[in-house]
């Protein structure tokens, strides 16, 4: 008897809870369409805006490949090099939320993980992501 009520209180805590994602809440209507177009070495990696609602000033409109002369256009570099899933490669196109904001804000996961020094080129504009739960 005990055992069956705290399961019927555990699946009604797990339903009243709200979607989080790195501390963050997520409005999936707010999710924008990504393309990881460049996974360069080291995390270097440029993400592409396929569609949905983002500052234009946040990101590259036209932004060009200094080694390989390829234009991109719409994109940003990655700056949130520690959460981003690694199973992502290039091509795949994925939905994401943008903070939006000058600095880290103090919930956001600490983006201490290791990360090589090897140059490879991605655009001056980075912004930090969260990815949508499809």
């Amino acid at each position: 008897m005990r055992k069956s009520i705290l399961i019927v209180l555990s699946f009604f805590l797990f339903l009243s809870c709200t979607k989080e994602s790195n501390g963050s809440k997520i409005n999936p209507n707010e999710c924008i369409k990504g393309k990881l177009v460049l996974k360069g070495i080291c995390q270097n990696y440029v993400i592409e805006v396929i569609s949905g609602n983002i500052d234009p000033t946040l990101i590259e409109g036209t932004w060009e490949n200094p080694l390989t002369h390829e234009v991109y256009k719409n994109v940003f570099g990655l700056a949130s090099i520690c959460t981003f899933p690694p199973t992502l490669n290039e091509g795949d196109e994925f939905y994401f939320t943008v903070f939006n904001f000058i600095g880290i804000p103090e919930d956001f996961p600490p983006q201490d993980c290791v990360q090589c020094q090897a140059y490879s080129p991605i655009p001056d504009k980075r912004l930090f992501i969260n990815i949508c739960d499809n």
